[in-house]
């Protein structure tokens, strides 16, 4: 029996299971299908981390000689219980335990019992979702049940306590939801890799982080395990973000509790351009996947906004340059930092030249990168990942000096980086590997650390540190094929050796600055700055 179970374990297929709960489910409509998924598995992983905390609890009160099961130990700790991992307490009738053990024709309503519990018992977890939607729909006993079922597998206890099973649930569903949505409906899934190209560049380690349209709150998921990751301290930063569509605001509220995220998305979905719930508020740090080339976005209310009162009103075509501003708006004077993705037409579009000009003249932009075609579920173009940084002109950021690189820009470009193909998607796609985002963000500190040359610094075909004369030159254009020197393949050089002389330039420099680094880390210990 042993043997069998433990086979059982090995066999489970997470994308199994999740394709026989979409089968069950196929005269569904596709967002019908998506929310009531993804409201189980919200119902079955806080069912789980509550009966966890349950049990340390318990074991908690026995090691300091106390009955868990006195009458007025559980009223005192079980009745009202607070965990100090986040778990939320759970009457038993929002219970998981207690939902699954209702026969097959009552299943429907005992869900919406258990939401209805929870959205009236916890305020942080109020409107993740809507009350009613098994009822509504009421699937047949027979399905119902066999929905439950299958996700009553999707457990730690069967899959481990390292795999991150609240991330692929949802990224499974989300994808699906992506692959189904039009470019123009905003492209709120957004790869990991891409996410932590953008956390490894701008560090999001202390202070507040803000996402004008977080979507299912996946760059704040990402950020969160690259902090965790590099031994950051996860209550030293306060989440930020606001989002239009009312599903996927509920999507990001369920997902962010579930991580134990604090957050603060605001009472309601809403746009960022016409109702800023965060108006007012300045971040350290800004990340963002802005939907490309939206059209749609403006009203006559907007055209003397304060947001773009010192530079213009962004065109009505699109809102690619609306969202710079945005963003520009909400960053701290002094040092606030954000790293956004956009259409590369936002690097040279004629009609939005004013703003850029004005952009490029303050200071504001710092990089622009270029990243590979076919990162993305529901696009396959190239787009750009744009910096803005508050504070070119030096000092201590995050352990590292940074040299003063006021009117210099550094231009990247990424699209050979197409050597990771993804497996067993619907569309051909690639992925960024960990070595090429450390090596990218690995580049961008090093543009900008304390002894580099900013007017020496690139490499041909790939990247190149380039002032303010050059870009007014070229009539202000951000396309870093103006400026990155690409070698003719036609003229007699030697390509390979004129790359590997390059390189090697490169690995020189690279060795210098940690050989640097290492000297001010050492110097600024002494000073108890405590660089690592």
């Amino acid at each position: 029996m042993t043997q069998k179970k433990s086979d059982e374990k090995n066999t489970l297929n997470l994308d199994d299971i999740l394709f026989k709960c979409r089968d069950i489910l196929r005269q569904a409509p596709f967002f019908e299908k998506r929310d009531m998924m993804l409201t189980l598995v919200f119902l079955r992983f806080i069912g789980e981390k509550f009966e966890d905390g349950t049990k340390i609890l318990r074991e908690k009160l026995i090691s300091e000689g106390l009955n868990p099961d006195d009458k007025e130990i559980i009223t005192a700790f079980f009745d009202d219980p607070t965990f100090t991992d986040g778990t939320y307490n759970l009457l038993p009738e929002s219970r998981w335990s207690n939902i699954i053990n209702n026969p097959a024709p009552k299943l429907n309503a005992a869900l919406d019992t258990a939401l209805h519990s929870i959205a009236s018992n916890s305020k942080e977890l109020k409107g993740c979702f809507i009350e009613g939607t098994f009822t509504t729909r009421n699937l047949a006993p027979n399905d119902i049940k066999k929905i439950i079922d299958e996700v009553n597998k999707i457990n730690h206890k069967s899959f481990g306590q390292e795999k991150d099973l609240i991330g692929r649930v949802y990224e499974y569903f989300l994808k699906e939801f992506a692959v189904n949505a039009t470019k123009e409906e905003g492209e709120f899934y957004t790869p990991h890799d891409v996410v932590q190209l953008i956390a490894s560049m701008i560090e999001p380690f202390d202070g507040n982080l803000y996402d004008p349209c977080c979507g299912s709150g996946g760059m704040f998921i990402q950020s969160a395990e690259f902090i965790k990751a590099k031994h950051g301290d996860l209550s030293r930063i306060n989440v930020y973000g606001q989002e239009k569509e009312p599903a996927t605001f509920r999507l990001a509220k369920m997902n962010l509790a579930l991580r134990g995220i604090s957050h603060h998305l605001g009472e309601m979905s809403d746009s960022s351009f016409t109702h800023d719930l965060h108006r007012g508020i300045y971040f350290n740090y800004i990340m963002a996947n802005p939907p490309f080339n939206l059209k749609g976005w403006y009203n006559e209310n907007l055209r003397n906004d304060s947001r773009w009162v010192d530079y213009e009103t962004p065109p009505e075509s699109n809102a690619n340059y609306a969202w710079i501003l945005h963003i520009l708006s909400h960053l701290k004077p002094l040092d606030g930092v954000a790293g956004f993705l956009l259409a590369n037409g936002a690097l040279g579009d004629g009609d939005t030249l004013g703003i850029r000009k004005k952009l490029i003249e303050n200071d504001k932009i710092e990089a622009i990168i270029i990243l590979p075609r076919e990162l993305f579920i529901t696009t396959d173009i190239s787009v750009t990942l744009w910096i803005l940084n508050q504070n070119k002109r030096g000092g201590l950021y995050h352990d590292r000096i940074l040299r003063n690189r006021q009117h210099e820009i550094l231009f990247m470009d990424l699209r050979t980086w197409t050597d990771n193909p993804v497996k067993g998607e619907n569309k051909k796609k690639f992925l960024l590997s960990p070595s090429q985002i450390q090596k990218a963000a690995n580049i961008y500190h090093t543009w900008q650390n304390e002894g580099t040359d900013g007017r020496n610094y690139e490499m041909a075909e790939f990247y190149r540190s380039v002032e303010l004369s050059e870009i007014q030159e070229n009539n202000y254009s951000l396309v870093p094929s103006k400026y990155i020197k690409f070698i003719d393949k036609d003229l007699n050089i030697d390509f390979h050796a004129e790359m590997s002389r390059i390189q090697n330039e490169m690995r020189a420099i690279l060795h210098d600055e940690r050989e640097s680094q290492n000297m001010l880390g050492e110097a600024f210990r002494g000073i108890g700055y405590g660089i690592e």
